[in-house]
């Protein structure tokens, strides 16, 4: 298991001073990520991208940092992105307000035209740019290009009451996922950023749950990792005391209990089914803190809650 982390960092990120630390202790430093970089070299790590790390300058940078960096030695990453306080900004100006039953956004014509104008315009063009600037050749996605994702109208049906079903417009419950233009862009070393929308038979929009889309992703892709970013420590118990190495059973167990609920109920269960479905390892990581995703794939450091396959 992986030691504790340290307090989730407050505020902006800051870019810390290295200046003091002399060449041959930051040659150590390097020299101690060989093994992960060796252990996962080659393989595909599915993320997540949401949350603070979204909306703060600094994470933002050093978030398009990590992935480059992840490229160059050797990992596949893959950017899923959401994009809910960007939507909700949208949806302000134009009067309207959003609407969640069981973590999931409520859907009209209206709200869809806006999420897709924000998600697969705003917000990816402004992740690809980030990459693009910090040294990768990041491309855009969305569930039509390809034929990447393909979609119904999901039936959410009430967790206290089985008998009863939410109508929450057009969001989308995923039918298939068709991975070959990621990978084809993976073969020619591009990163590639997709919007969780996906289409329908009669060429209709769906706004899916990007950690949902992730989850699944990564199934196809047969991911080592799946990393969602978030705007907590990680799964914490009653107490507030994060979880940090967790099984499929426990997971199980916390639903049943009520300690995972609302908006974590999508995040940890796209996270379990994909535990469940071969990625060896879901990683639920604390996004406001600077960098967390490279410690927690090249440090021993634990900055988050694993969930294990097996």
């Amino acid at each position: 298991m992986k030691n504790e982390p340290p307090a989730a960092a407050k505020g902006a990120a800051q870019t810390p001073d290295l200046s003091h630390i002399a060449a041959r202790d930051k040659a150590e430093i390097l020299s101690q990520a060989l093994p992960y970089i060796r252990r996962f070299h080659g393989k595909t790590i599915v993320i997540k991208y949401g949350g603070n790390a979204m909306t703060d300058p600094a994470l933002q940078q050093d978030f398009a940092e990590d992935v480059v960096l992840l490229k160059l030695v050797g990992l596949n990453p893959v950017v899923v992105h959401g994009g809910g306080p960007q939507i909700e900004g949208a949806l302000s100006r134009l009067g309207k307000k959003g609407h969640f039953i069981q973590g999931m956004r409520v859907t009209d014509e209206e709200t869809m035209e806006v999420v897709e104008w924000v998600l697969a315009g705003q917000v990816q063009q402004d992740i690809v740019g980030l990459i693009n600037v910090a040294g990768g050749k990041a491309v855009g996605l969305t569930g039509r290009d390809g034929g990447l994702i393909r979609a119904k109208k999901l039936k959410m049906i009430d967790k206290d009451d089985p008998a009863k079903e939410h109508d929450v417009g057009q969001v989308g419950d995923i039918v298939s996922i068709d991975p070959s233009v990621v990978k084809a862009l993976q073969d020619d070393q591009f990163i590639p950023v997709i919007s969780p929308i996906g289409f329908g038979e009669n060429n209709e929009s769906y706004n899916i749950n990007a950690d949902v889309v992730a989850g699944k992703l990564a199934e196809v892709l047969k991911a080592e990792k799946l990393m969602l970013l978030t705007n907590t420590p990680g799964v914490l118990n009653k107490a507030g005391e994060l979880l940090t190495d967790l099984s499929a059973r426990e997971i199980d167990d916390l639903f049943a209990d009520g300690t995972i609920s609302g908006g974590m109920l999508p995040k940890i269960s796209s996270a379990l089914d994909a535990a469940k479905s071969g990625v060896n390892a879901v990683h639920i990581i604390d996004g406001r803190v600077p960098h967390a995703m490279l410690l927690e794939i090249l440090t021993d450091q634990a900055y988050g809650t694993m969930i294990r396959s097996h």
